[in-house]
């Protein structure tokens, strides 16, 4: 049996996504969470084979909560479940952890047949992410500049994009304010440009935040 906890901000996603596995042999749904908080505390309790987790989440990102969900349990698979087409995440993500990338928009019966397969300990890649991760491999130099930035610079980017004040963001990632400033420095210097409002610009036009 795959224990899977779902991670979701609409109850009523998880609640078709439970109703779904409840159909299925070998999948037991054991957690669910709304947002980045709780599916650390669910991570925390164990009794997970498998994490379903969806980007956006009203406290924090996805891609922080994956980030947080890999320093405490490396060994689990995250499948990441998105409302945003695979170019504008899916090749960031799984570079920083993530077992799969699906779009919500899949059929219900790929997101079985994804859970399967990285609870074997394999990645899930589907056709249009492994085009992407060979078009990546094919020129390494024409990947868009939010691709270039290290994990820590792309969770710094997300935020700033949004928004988020440098202090406000030492406080949320455990981080002193200096250490903020110089992540920003480097993801100033990397995308080659000057401002928030740049990156926010740049973060809209690529479909990286709503």
């Amino acid at each position: 049996m795959i224990r899977v906890a779902i991670v979701d901000d609409h109850a009523i996603v998880r609640g078709g996504l439970r109703q779904f596995f409840s159909e299925q042999v070998d999948l037991k749904v054991t957690g669910e969470a709304a947002n980045g908080r709780e599916a650390l505390e669910l991570v925390r309790k164990g009794d997970i084979d498998v994490l379903l987790m969806d980007l956006s989440m009203p406290d924090q990102s996805g891609v922080d909560a994956l980030a947080a969900i890999k320093a405490r349990a490396p060994e689990l698979p995250v499948l990441i479940l998105s409302g945003f087409p695979e170019e504008h995440y899916a090749t960031t993500l799984l570079r920083q952890g993530a077992s799969g990338y699906l779009n919500k928009e899949c059929d219900p019966e790929e997101i079985v047949k994804a859970i399967r397969t990285v609870h074997r300990g394999r990645k899930y890649i589907t056709a249009g992410v492994a085009e992407l991760l060979a078009d990546g491999l094919a020129g390494a130099g024409d990947k868009p500049p939010h691709e270039q930035l290290s994990e820590r610079e792309f969770q710094v980017f997300l935020r700033l994009a949004k928004g988020e004040t440098i202090g406000h963001m030492a406080d949320s990632m455990s981080l002193s304010v200096k250490t903020v400033s110089t992540y920003r420095t480097r993801v100033m210097e990397k995308m080659k440009l000057e401002s928030n409002s740049d990156l926010t610009y740049y973060a809209l036009k690529n479909g990286l935040i709503q």
